[in-house]
């Protein structure tokens, strides 16, 4: 008994099957997926916005107004976690059964910290495109200037034959 080696080809294939001669006999595309949708499970959303700790349900341990000093609270924050680092490791040395609210603060000011750095992840994406397009028009004006210094060298050896050939 012969068995096929690979599945067949889904149904939909036959929907194509006049695409060499008249390529706009193919389906139109799906139209793309707007606001929510579920994958593997899971809900997800077409919207890029990030989410608030509280709605989270993480306190936020940095003031909230949107005149944010990034580099001070980070650093704040970064003081805090290795200080709560410290007390942990007392913590675990002196009295072991009252580590979890340790791990707990520890694990709220990682949380503050990843969400102030998402929060710069707009920023950081338009810096790097304005360096991106800072050296795309330095390589093209070099290119230009590369051009430029080959045309006159044509043109100098041009006119160089014309020269040579005239006094031939």
């Amino acid at each position: 008994m012969a068995t096929a080696t690979y599945p067949p080809p889904p149904p939909y294939y036959r929907l194509y099957k006049d695409y060499s001669e008249n390529p706009n006999s193919a389906p139109e595309p799906p139209p793309p997926i707007e606001g929510t949708y579920v994958c593997f499970g899971g809900n997800y959303t077409t919207e890029d916005v990030l989410p608030s700790l509280e709605e989270q349900g993480v306190p936020q341990l940095y003031p909230k107004d949107s005149n944010i000093d990034y580099k001070k609270e980070l650093r704040s924050l970064n003081r805090e976690l290795q200080l709560h680092i410290l007390e942990l490791a007392d913590v675990l040395v002196d009295r072991p059964s009252q580590y979890a609210k340790r791990i707990g603060d520890i694990s709220s000011i990682f949380k503050n910290l990843h969400h102030l750095l998402n929060s710069l992840r707009p920023h950081q994406a338009r810096a790097t495109l304005i360096h991106i397009m800072e050296l795309q028009i330095q390589q093209r004006k070099q290119a230009v200037e590369d051009i430029k210094r080959r045309r006159e060298e044509a043109q100098r050896l041009l006119k160089d034959a014309f020269v040579t050939l005239d006094g031939q």
